[in-house]
């Protein structure tokens, strides 16, 4: 069987084997957990408690703000000792609920599952999603109910699950596949449901044949297919993955239900399985602690909230050297520096790694690797001098906001530019200029 890839991309190291053949083992939560309002894209949740409250295990403690927003629970029950700033991945301090743990877990009054979660309507899935603050567990955190809930005039025809998983190092979705295939599988089927779409596509890159194996012996729905992927990086990203699964191409600025697809990842389908069949909201999450710089890399079961060190000192702590931390894949993750950082809804991996200091960068050498290598077809090196000399008009005609940031364009780059970094930095510029003038 021929696997099906898109253009370009890179292929790094995968080292996944640290941690591919470990099943989950649940981390005992903390003695505290440290919970933020803002583990999505869009407006904070607004706080439902005050210090002093006590809640309990999956209680509503954030209520969303607004179409993009999306609710937060308490991940243990306990009493409230704080709603304040507190560090976040993010790299500020945003408003916290600090609950302190009573160690009962015990379960919210409200907490209630349904005999037959497919004789529901579509509305009243998409409801039971957006009250367990359900949010896209692939890293971007878009809420998921919003995702499920497209434009009258762009009907959705194919859900898309992403179980590429093409981050090295990352292998919590591989494990979730393994492990919870048929919860993933009925999340899928409640998904499809929720948009109206006609089918779902699983797409599965080549190097987890045994999980490609086991998914089409179980999918045997006819609305369900599944596919084998080129194990290649970034097989995951959203328009990628389109292209490869459907020849469709989003457009240039376009999302993709304007070609009738919703994209979801397995974690986001195996929560969505969890919220409709058993009334539980998204206050645990799987996490790949792994890397060079962690003595004895796992796939755990973390309660959000949980600061960073407890998971590493679960994982035998860091090696002596370990310099290097963080939040995501090697690729496209977000360095950190405070092992005090607390486990969001977003926090797909905990890396450490050892790494030398001063690397130095070169002028560009003008060899074009980075434009043969860009998955969207950009010129990253003529972005980048845009952003650099302020012409942000010019970088965003030469498709500057379709760049989604993996980092290949980098990776390929012989003279070790921060592309990225100059990215990142024009595409936030040419948002905010946007949002000033909409306002």
């Amino acid at each position: 069987m021929k696997a099906k890839t898109f253009p370009r991309g890179v292929h790094p190291p995968e080292h996944k084997e640290f941690t591919a053949a470990k099943p989950f083992e649940v981390l005992p939560p903390p003695e505290k957990v440290y919970i933020p309002l803002n583990q999505h894209f869009g407006k904070p949740a607004e706080p439902l408690v005050k210090k002093g409250d006590e809640v309990f295990l999956g209680q509503k403690i954030g209520e969303c703000s607004g179409l993009f927003s999306a609710s937060v629970h308490s991940s243990v029950s306990g009493k409230v000792t704080a709603v304040d700033g507190y560090h976040h991945p993010s790299g500020k301090p945003v408003p916290t609920v600090t609950v302190a743990n009573d160690g009962e877990d015990r379960l919210a009054s409200d907490i209630k599952g349904v005999a037959d979660p497919f004789a529901l309507s579509p509305d009243e899935i998409r409801e039971r999603i957006r009250e367990a603050g359900i949010v896209g567990l692939g890293g971007a955190a878009f809420p998921t109910a919003v995702k499920l809930s497209p434009p009258k005039d762009k009907p959705v025809d194919t859900i898309v699950l992403n179980g590429c998983e093409c981050e090295p190092v990352l292998t919590a979705d591989y494990r979730l596949m393994l492990e919870s295939s048929d919860a993933v599988l009925q999340g899928a089927e409640l998904v499809r449901k929720a948009a109206g779409a006609e089918k779902v596509i699983i797409g599965i890159e080549d190097n987890k044949k045994d999980v490609f194996a086991l998914f089409q012996e179980r999918a045997k729905g006819p609305k369900t297919e599944v596919v084998l992927l080129k194990t290649k990086y970034p097989q995951g990203a959203e328009k990628n993955l389109i292209y490869a699964l459907l020849k469709r191409e989003v457009p240039r600025g376009g999302l993709p239900f304007d070609v009738g697809v919703v994209v979801q990842n397995v974690g986001t389908v195996k929560a969505v399985w969890d919220a409709v069949s058993r009334g539980l909201p998204l206050y645990e999450r799987a996490v790949t602690v792994s890397g060079p710089g962690i003595r004895d890399p796992k796939n755990l079961i973390v309660r959000i909230g949980t600061p960073f060190k407890t998971a590493i000192e679960h994982c035998g702590g860091l090696i002596e050297g370990a310099n290097l931390m963080i939040m995501g894949g090697p690729m496209m993750g977000i360095s950190q520096w405070n092992p005090d950082i607390p486990v969001i809804k977003g926090t797909s991996g905990i890396l450490a790694w050892p790494l030398p200091e001063g690397v130095s960068e070169y002028k560009c050498i003008r060899c074009g690797r980075c434009v043969e290598h860009c998955p969207m077809g950009l010129v990253p090196t003529l972005l980048m001098k845009y952003v650099k000399n302020d012409i942000l008009s010019e970088a965003e005609q030469w498709g500057i906001l379709d760049c989604v940031e993996c980092g290949s364009c980098q990776y390929s780059c012989p003279a070790k530019i921060p592309l990225v970094q100059w990215l990142r930095l024009g595409k936030n510029k040419i948002i905010s200029q946007k949002r000033k003038k909409s306002a």
